[in-house]
């Protein structure tokens, strides 16, 4: 995940935007994929027609096990993005949520809506259950690096890919 520069929220001379946070809906694919686009330019990654569709067909299957979330601001707009999933963690015999992707309009930032989503997050997982909520940035993300310390425990995991193809 990459979350992103919503570092500031309740910090002197930041100004906090009035979030309401529900489920990706069908007809929210266009305000999804301007978010999702400028999400994939900011992580580097090249996006396809194929990637999208097959991306929104992930959080809208019959099966999916990938959730979406939107943040809408004050007119109602889709000002961000989140998509998370369940999973299980048999040493510790719970489930927790995985936040794959976090990602605020640029002209939203550093008014709390990442912070928003996150508090969502918890209120929801902890209704289920679950255990935690993880999340992994990269080194080079100071602001992520920062607003996630703000909120959790930064582990001693080191990441490792596989890639296959």
């Amino acid at each position: 995940m990459s979350i992103d520069h919503d570092t500031s929220a309740g910090s002197a001379g930041s100004r906090t935007t009035e979030v309401r946070i529900r489920p990706l809906e069908q007809g929210d694919f266009f305000a999804w994929y301007e978010l999702f686009a400028g999400y994939a330019e900011f992580t580097g990654t090249a996006l396809t027609d194929e990637r999208t569709m097959r991306a929104w067909a992930w959080l809208h299957g019959d099966k999916a096990s990938v959730r979406g979330l939107v943040a809408l601001g004050e007119e109602n707009q889709i000002i961000a993005l989140a998509h998370v999933q369940e999973f299980e963690r048999p040493l510790e015999n719970d489930r927790g949520l995985y936040l794959e992707d976090l990602f605020v309009s640029p002209d939203h930032r550093n008014r709390g809506v990442a912070t928003a989503i996150v508090n969502h997050l918890k209120q929801d997982a902890r209704e289920r259950g679950l255990g935690l909520i993880r999340w992994v940035t990269t080194d080079a993300n100071e602001n992520a690096r920062q607003f996630s310390e703000s909120l959790g425990e930064r582990t001693d995991l080191v990441t490792y890919d596989l890639r296959l193809g």
